[in-house]
């Protein structure tokens, strides 16, 4: 019976420190943008498709100046 009461007494203390670092996370405006990381996958984003395709063309060059 005694380890009854120290699971609820370690239960209601989790869920106590769960509480406050969300109430903390709140204030500081952590779950402001909700709507964004879901609408922001429909867009393709240009810029890191031209740094991919420069990335590629100098890392290429690199491996043929190796090679001579």
């Amino acid at each position: 019976m005694d380890i009854l009461y120290l699971m609820i007494v370690c239960s209601v203390s989790l869920a106590a420190i769960f509480l406050v670092v969300f109430i903390v996370y709140a204030k500081k405006g952590q779950f402001e943008d909700d709507e964004s990381p879901a609408v922001r996958i429909l867009f393709d984003d240009e810029s890191v498709k031209e740094n991919d395709e420069n990335g590629d063309r100098n890392k290429n060059d690199k491996e043929i100046g190796k090679n001579k």
